[in-house]
């Protein structure tokens, strides 16, 4: 385990969910380009808005070693973040492009890809531990969910009852801690493939969490 800005980091060979590191280990082998490893959080520190994905894409993040970057979700979520200015700069699909990520902040509820991007609950729970300090050592007003895995992830950081804030596209809840939880289906290939996610949808939900912080 490391430390960037004091917040604890898992290290590149991280042990600690031998199904991820045993898939990690594969990929290493029949894909050495790539990033292979757990990908770091992205975004200034002092966001007031947090964006909660749920995991590396083995062809996209795990590749880039960007959060999003290189897949399909990524096409849509920085497209919509430069259109509300929450980044500036130009996406292309790699790391060292000119994107930059404006007040908003992404932290994933897994670092590491999982097989058929599916963590199980153990998982997520043990990168909790990576997910709480990111959360509590921000100054973030607002967070936005995406998908219901990252709604639970976010909720167990801040030690709030999950029963009582039910996950729902466009649902705005209000945390006891003060911060303000937006929900939005995750912006995947899938979704919006099959329409349960429009860009108009997505954009909605964005803006609302943009609102709630104050930006």
């Amino acid at each position: 385990m490391t430390e960037t800005a004091g917040i604890p980091e898992p290290s590149p060979d991280c042990p600690l969910c031998p199904r991820l590191k045993d898939f990690r280990d594969a990929n290493r082998a029949a894909l050495p380009d790539y990033f292979n490893a757990p990908v770091p959080c992205f975004g200034p520190h002092d966001a007031k808005l947090l964006i909660v994905g749920l995991a590396p894409g083995l062809h996209g993040a795990n590749r880039t070693g960007r959060p999003f970057t290189g897949d399909w979700a990524g096409d849509l979520l920085f497209a919509t973040l430069l259109k509300l200015g929450l980044a500036s700069g130009t996406y292309e699909e790699r790391p060292d492009d000119t994107l930059q990520l404006v007040n908003c902040r992404i932290v994933n509820s897994v670092r590491c890809v999982p097989p058929q991007n599916k963590p199980l609950p153990v998982e997520i729970a043990t990168c909790n531990q990576f997910l709480k300090p990111e959360i509590l050592a921000s100054n973030a007003k607002a967070m936005l969910a995406l998908g219901a895995i990252a709604h639970q992830a976010a909720l167990s950081a801040l030690g709030e009852k999950k029963s009582a804030f039910k996950f729902g596209h466009g649902a705005i809840h209000a945390l006891k801690c003060g911060v303000t939880l937006v929900d939005s289906y995750h912006c995947s290939r899938y979704n919006t493939n099959t329409g349960v996610l429009t860009p108009a949808m997505f954009e909605n939900a964005v803006g609302i969490a943009k609102q709630a912080a104050g930006l």
